[in-house]
C-alpha cells in the first residue's frame, strides 16, 4: 500500500473547494460523467489508429445510485489509469499560492476547476470520501485503488478490476443527501449529459408490472449520442428539426423555422437556433439557447455570449472553442466567444434575407411573430439595423406588407408636411383607432398597424434612421393637423367668445384617474366631427418609453394629457355658442366689464411700479395692486360659476362629451349609463 500527501502547495485544497464551489455542487456530476466520457472515446480513438487491438466490447458509461451505502458510482470501459498516471494526474495539481487563489477567483466557481484542471476533485464538493478503482488498457497492467477522505492524505492499493476502465465511487456526506435521490441524479444527468457522445446509463428501464413499477433488463440510457446538430443539414427533414425541437422544450408550440449552423473555420461551431412563436412577454422566454462543448453542457444563461436579441431564441450551440468550465463573465470577455457571436449575428441574418427572397409569401405569413426579434435586435444591436432593413417588413392597417423603400415610395407624394418631412402616420389598435384611421383614409392617407410589443418603442430609431422622416400616430390630431400642409387655419371667432366656448366645456370635463384635459377651439369645416379627442404624439411616446427604458420613470408617473378639439366650424357647437350667448349675455355682460376695467387699472398700476426698484414700492402700491388681482380673481369665479352652472344643465354638452370619450375607449361604468339614458331621451 502507498500513502502520502496531494502535491498542492496549499495546507488543505479541500475546505476552499468546498466553500468556494459551493453555489456550483450540481456541476461535480458533469465532470464526472465527462472524465469517464473522455476516457472511453480516448480508447475509441487508440483503436481507431491501431494502438488498441481488442475489442472494444461494451462502452456505455454507467451511473448507479446506492441510497443505503450513501454512494454514486460513475463507471466506465475506457484507458483507465496506471498507479504512475495516479500519481501524476490526480494527486499532483498545479495549484498557486492560496492567497492569490482567494483573490482571483473568490466570486467564481467555475472558473477555479477550469484554470486548475480541478474537475474531478469537483466531487469533494459532495462527497466525505472518494475511491477509485482502475486498470488501465495497456498490456499486464494491474488494478489499482485510490482513496481520499477529503485531506491532502490518500491511500493507492491494490485491487480487483476484470477489464480495463474506471469506477469512482462517492460517499455522499450529510449535507448533500439529496443527491442520493433517484429523481435528483435523473434531473442532473438530463440537465448536463443529455447528448454526450458516448451511451450514458442510469439503472434500468422500468414497466408497470402487478400495481408497480419494476425494472427490466433494458439499460435506461439517457442520452442521445448524435443529436442533431451534429449531422449534416442536407441529410435532415423539417420533421427532424421539429421533433428535435420537441425533445428540447416540450411544451412549447412549433417554431417559426430555424437555422443551422455548421462552421469549421475560422472556429468550430455547430447547433441549430430556433424562431420560437414568443406571443408576450420577453423575460419569461429568455434563457433557452443552450450553450455545449463537444456535446457537455455547459450553461443556458447565454447573455453576452449571444447577442442580446438573439437570447429570445431557443435552440443548442455547440463549440470546442468555447472553454468548458468557465464563468460566463469570462465567456463575455472571451475573444472566441465574441468571433462566435458576430458570426451567429451574420448567420442569422443571411438565413432570414434569404427565406425573405426566396418565399416573401411565407415570409410575410410569418411576420408578425417574427418582428419581435427583428425589433429588437434593431434596438440593442448598433449594426442590426444595417442588416435588417432588407428583410424588414411594414405592415398597414388593410394587412399589406412592404419593405422600408417600397413603403417610402408609397406614401411620399400625399404624406410630406410643409417642411417637407415625411409623415409615418400609425395606429396601434385597429379597432380602438378605427374612425381616426378612417378619417386618415378618406383624406388620401396610409395608416401603418404598429400592434407588436416593440413597434412602439423602435419607432425612435427608425426616425434616426429614416431620412426627413417622423412617425405621427392617427389620433395626435385632428386629421387636417396630422401632416400640416400649411399654417393652421385661425377659427374667426372673438377671442371673447372663444373663450366663454372653451369654459363651458372645460367645466363639464370628467375627473379621470390619470388623466388631464385641456379644451381648445379650431376650425375645422362643417364635414369633420364636432368634437375630437387627441393626444400629443411626443408626450404619449415619452410615457411608452418609460416602460422599457430605466431613467423614464419620470415621464410614466405622468397624467395622461388629453386635447377635445371643438371643431368651430361644426352646426352643433355653433349652437352651444349661440344659447349660450341667449342664455348668459344679461349676466356675463357686467361681470366682463367689471374684468376688463379690474385689468385695465392692474395694467396702470403695474406700469407705474415697472421702472422701480422692489424697496422703492410702497406698501399703499403694493396693497392697491393685491386688492385689485383679488377683484378680478372674485369675477372670474363668478363668471366660471355662471358657465358651469348653464354648462351643467346643457344636454347637447354633455352628449358631444360623451360621443369623443366614447370613441377613445374611456366611457365607463356609471358616466357610460348617463350618456345610454341621454341618448334615449334626446331621440324620443
Amino acid at each position: 500500500m502507498q500513502k502520502g500527501n496531494i502535491g498542492v502547495t496549499t495546507e488543505n485544497i479541500f475546505p476552499v473547494i468546498k466553500k468556494f464551489l459551493y453555489s456550483d455542487q450540481e456541476i461535480f456530476l458533469r465532470e464526472m460523467v465527462s472524465n469517464a466520457v473522455d476516457a472511453t472515446q480516448k480508447l475509441k480513438t487508440l483503436a481507431e489508429k491501431g494502438e488498441y487491438k481488442e475489442e472494444l466490447g461494451d462502452l456505455t458509461v454507467r451511473v448507479a445510485l446506492d441510497a443505503d451505502k450513501g454512494t454514486i458510482t460513475i463507471s466506465d470501459h475506457g484507458i483507465g489509469m496506471t498507479e504512475e498516471e495516479i500519481d501524476k494526474y490526480i494527486n499532483q495539481i498545479a495549484f498557486s499560492g492560496v492567497t492569490d487563489f482567494l483573490e482571483k477567483y473568490k466570486d467564481n466557481a467555475n472558473n477555479i476547476i477550469g484554470h486548475f484542471g480541478l474537475g474531478f476533485y469537483s466531487s469533494f464538493m459532495v462527497s466525505k470520501k472518494v475511491e477509485i478503482i482502475t486498470k488501465s488498457y495497456k498490456e499486464d497492467a494491474k488494478a489499482v485503488k485510490w482513496s481520499c477522505d477529503g485531506s491532502p492524505a490518500y491511500e493507492i492499493d491494490d485491487a480487483e478490476r476484470d477489464d480495463h476502465g474506471s469506477d469512482i465511487i462517492l460517499y455522499v456526506d450529510d449535507d448533500n443527501k439529496d443527491f442520493l435521490e433517484k429523481y435528483k441524479l435523473e434531473q442532473l444527468l438530463n440537465k448536463y449529459c443529455k447528448f454526450l457522445p458516448v451511451p450514458v446509463a442510469f439503472g434500468k428501464k422500468t414497466e408497470w408490472k402487478d400495481g408497480k413499477q419494476v425494472d427490466t433488463e433494458e439499460d435506461n440510457i439517457i442520452n442521445n449520442v448524435e443529436p442533431l446538430w451534429t449531422k449534416t443539414p442536407s441529410s435532415l427533414k423539417d420533421e427532424d428539426y421539429k421533433s428535435f425541437y420537441r425533445t428540447l422544450y416540450p411544451m412549447q408550440d412549433e417554431p417559426l423555422f430555424w437555422i443551422h449552423l455548421n462552421v469549421d473555420y475560422p472556429f468550430n461551431l455547430t447547433g441549430i437556433l430556433y424562431f420560437p412563436r414568443i406571443k408576450n412577454s420577453l423575460e419569461l422566454q429568455k434563457n433557452k439557447i443552450q450553450l455545449y462543448c463537444n456535446q457537455v453542457f455547459v450553461t443556458d444563461q447565454v447573455e453576452g455570449i449571444v447577442p442580446e436579441f438573439l437570447t429570445l431564441l431557443h435552440g443548442v450551440i455547440d463549440s470546442p472553442d468555447i472553454p468548458l468550465n468557465v464563468s460566463r463573465s469570462y465567456l463575455q470577455s472571451d475573444r472566441e466567444v465574441k468571433k462566435i457571436s458576430t458570426y451567429i449575428t451574420k448567420k442569422v441574418s443571411d438565413r432570414l434575407k434569404a427565406i425573405f427572397n426566396e418565399d416573401r409569401k411565407a415570409y410575410e405569413e410569418k411576420w408578425d411573430d417574427l418582428k419581435l426579434f427583428i425589433n429588437y435586435g434593431i434596438l440593442t444591436e448598433e449594426n442590426f439595423y444595417d442588416r435588417a432593413k432588407d428583410f424588414s417588413l411594414l405592415k398597414d392597417t388593410e394587412g399589406k406588407y412592404f419593405t422600408f423603400d417600397e413603403y417610402r415610395t408609397l406614401i411620399e407624394a400625399a404624406q410630406k408636411d410643409k417642411d417637407d418631412n415625411l409623415v409615418y402616420l400609425y395606429a396601434t389598435d385597429k379597432d380602438e383607432q378605427y374612425s381616426y384611421i378612417k378619417a386618415a383614409q378618406d383624406k388620401g392617407y396610409s395608416v401603418l398597424l404598429l400592434d407588436g410589443q416593440l413597434d412602439v418603442p423602435c419607432i425612435q430609431t427608425l426616425e434616426q434612421k429614416f431620412e426627413k422622416s417622423r412617425f405621427t400616430r392617427v389620433d395626435a390630431d385632428t386629421v387636417d393637423h396630422l401632416i400640416q400642409k400649411e399654417d393652421k387655419p385661425k377659427t374667426d371667432l372673438p377671442d371673447a367668445e372663444r373663450d366663454n366656448l372653451s369654459a363651458i366645456f372645460q367645466s363639464q370635463m370628467p375627473k379621470l384617474d390619470k388623466a388631464e384635459f385641456i379644451v381648445e377651439v379650431n376650425a375645422l369645416g362643417q364635414e369633420q366631427r364636432p368634437v375630437v379627442v387627441t393626444q400629443n404624439e411626443w408626450m404619449r411616446r415619452m410615457k411608452e418609453m418609460s416602460r422599457y427604458q430605466s431613467g423614464m420613470n419620470f415621464y410614466g408617473q405622468m397624467p395622461d394629457s388629453y386635447n377635445l378639439v371643438l371643431n368651430s366650424d361644426h352646426p352643433l357647437v355653433k349652437r352651444v355658442l349661440d344659447d349660450a350667448k341667449t342664455s348668459l349675455s344679461e349676466q356675463l355682460q357686467p361681470i366682463e366689464s367689471e374684468i376688463k376695467g379690474q385689468e385695465a387699472r392692474l395694467a396702470a398700476l403695474n406700469q407705474q411700479t415697472d421702472k422701480k426698484k422692489p424697496e422703492e414700492i410702497t406698501q399703499q402700491e403694493k396693497d392697491d395692486k393685491a386688492a385689485t388681482q383679488k377683484a378680478i380673481d372674485e369675477q372670474k369665479d363668478k363668471k366660471q360659476a355662471l358657465i358651469g352652472d348653464y354648462a351643467q344643465k346643457n344636454d347637447i354638452v354633455h352628449q358631444l362629451i360623451d360621443l369623443a370619450l366614447l370613441q377613445n375607449g374611456m366611457l365607463k361604468g356609471e358616466a357610460l349609463d348617463r350618456f345610454l339614458r341621454r341618448s334615449v331621451e334626446l331621440i324620443k
